[in-house]
C-alpha cells in the first residue's frame, strides 16, 4: 500500500520542479540582467519665467523676513517637596520689530504668565527680552531687545480703515515651533468680535482664511505691498489647528495703542466720564424698550457733567427716575455697554466725540471731550 503522504509529497516536489523549467525557459526581461552604462540623469525641462504673482509673494517674503522674530518664553515653577524654584519652558510664538529702538510687538497671550522671553531673529541672533507694556484688552504686549549695529528693518506699517473683503493678505510667523513660516489668504470679514479666554472681547478683528496655527500669535498680517495690516491673534478651531478661520487685531488698533504701552508701559481706555454697567444695561432695556447705553451716574468734574448728562435718580418714594440714555457715538449706532467702549476705544483721550442723547420723549445731540479712564 502507498503511503498517501508520500503521493502527495512527489506531486508537489514534480510540480515545482516542472514550474522552475518553465520559468528557465522564458525570455529575460530587458534590462533585468545587470545594469547600464549608457545611463544618465533625465535632461531638465526649461521653467521659464514664475508667474507674476508668484514674484510678488516671493519678494514680500525675502523684504519682510527679517523683520519677523521668533518668541520663546519660560516659566518659573517650585518643586512642591524640596520648594527649589527653576525655570521651565512656556511656550513660543511669533512677533515682528516696531521700530528702531528694538521694540518687538506681539500678543499679550504669548508673555502671559511667563517669567522670561528670548526672541530670535532671522539671522540667528538670539536676544533676552524685557517687558515693556501689555494690553489685554487689545491681546498687545511689546518686548525690548537690546539690538547692535545690524539693526533688523521694522515692518512698514499700512492701514486697516480702508480694508476690503477678498482682498490678498500674507501671514509670517512660526507655527508649531516651524520658524519663518508664510502663508497666504484674503480677507474674510471684517469688525469681527471674539470674546477672550477668561478676559475681555477683544473688537474690530480683521478674519482671514490664511492659515494661522499655535505659534503664529503675534507674528505679522502684511497686504500685498508688504505693509502691517495686523496682528495674528487667533484661530477658531476645535482641534485647535487651522480650520480657514483667523483673527487678527487690526493695524489701526496697534498703531494706537503700542505707542501708550512703550511711554508708560500701559494703557489706559479714554471715557466719557460716566458710570454703566453691562447687566443692568440689559435689563433697562428689556423694561424700557430703549435701546442704548443708560447712564447710571455722573463722575463730579468730568466732561460728562460739564455736558449736562445726567444719570439715574430717585424719587422720595424710591421710584427710579431714568436719566440720559446714549444711542449714538458720531452717528454710530450703540445698542449695549460693550458696544459703546469699544467705539470709544476708536479714539484718543482729549479728542471730543459727539453724543446722540435721550431723555424721556426729548432728544439731542451733545458734544464730550474724551478723558483718560482710571
Amino acid at each position: 500500500m502507498r503511503d498517501p503522504f508520500l503521493v502527495r509529497l512527489l506531486g508537489v516536489t514534480l510540480a515545482v520542479g516542472a514550474l522552475t523549467v518553465l520559468w528557465r525557459g522564458l525570455p529575460e526581461p530587458s534590462g533585468w540582467s545587470g545594469g547600464d552604462p549608457d545611463a544618465a540623469p533625465r535632461v531638465v525641462e526649461a521653467r521659464g519665467d514664475l508667474a507674476a504673482d508668484e514674484q510678488s509673494t516671493i519678494e514680500l517674503f525675502e523684504k519682510s523676513r527679517n523683520s519677523v522674530v521668533f518668541i520663546t518664553t519660560r516659566a518659573q515653577v517650585m518643586n512642591f517637596w524640596t520648594r527649589d524654584v527653576f525655570s521651565v519652558p512656556r511656550g513660543t510664538g511669533s512677533g515682528f520689530i516696531w521700530d528702531d529702538a528694538g521694540h518687538v510687538v506681539t500678543n499679550f497671550h504669548v508673555v502671559e504668565g511667563a517669567s522670561e522671553a528670548m526672541v530670535k531673529l532671522a539671522d540667528g541672533r538670539t536676544f533676552k527680552a524685557s517687558l515693556v507694556g501689555t494690553s489685554r484688552e487689545h491681546d498687545i504686549a511689546v518686548l525690548r531687545i537690546g539690538v547692535d549695529f545690524k539693526q533688523p528693518p521694522p515692518v512698514p506699517l499700512g492701514s486697516s480703515q480702508d480694508l476690503r473683503v477678498g482682498q490678498k493678505v500674507f501671514a509670517i510667523g512660526n507655527p508649531f515651533g516651524l520658524d519663518w513660516t508664510l502663508t497666504t489668504g484674503i480677507v474674510s470679514a471684517l469688525d469681527r468680535t471674539l470674546a477672550g479666554e477668561g478676559g475681555p472681547s477683544i473688537d474690530h478683528l480683521i478674519q482671514t482664511d490664511a492659515a494661522i496655527n499655535p505659534g503664529n500669535s503675534g507674528g505679522p498680517l502684511l497686504d500685498s505691498a508688504g505693509r502691517l495690516i495686523g496682528i495674528n491673534t487667533a484661530i477658531y478651531s476645535p482641534s485647535g489647528a487651522s480650520a480657514g478661520i483667523g483673527f487678527a487685531v487690526p493695524v489701526d488698533t496697534v498703531n494706537r495703542v503700542v505707542p501708550e504701552l512703550i511711554k508708560s508701559g500701559k494703557y489706559v481706555q479714554p471715557t466719557l466720564g460716566i458710570q454703566v454697567d453691562s447687566g443692568l444695561n440689559q435689563r433697562l432695556t428689556e423694561l424700557s424698550g430703549i435701546e442704548g447705553v443708560f447712564v447710571l451716574g455722573v463722575q463730579p468734574g468730568s466732561a460728562a457733567e460739564t455736558a449736562g448728562l445726567e444719570g439715574v435718580g430717585f424719587t422720595r418714594e424710591g421710584g427710579i427716575v431714568p436719566g440720559d440714555v446714549i444711542t449714538a457715538v458720531n452717528g454710530k449706532a450703540v445698542e449695549s455697554v460693550e458696544q459703546l467702549l469699544a467705539i470709544l476705544d476708536d479714539y484718543r483721550a482729549g479728542e471730543v466725540v459727539r453724543l446722540s442723547v435721550r431723555r424721556d420723549d426729548a432728544r439731542r445731540e451733545v458734544e464730550v471731550p474724551l478723558q483718560p479712564g482710571s
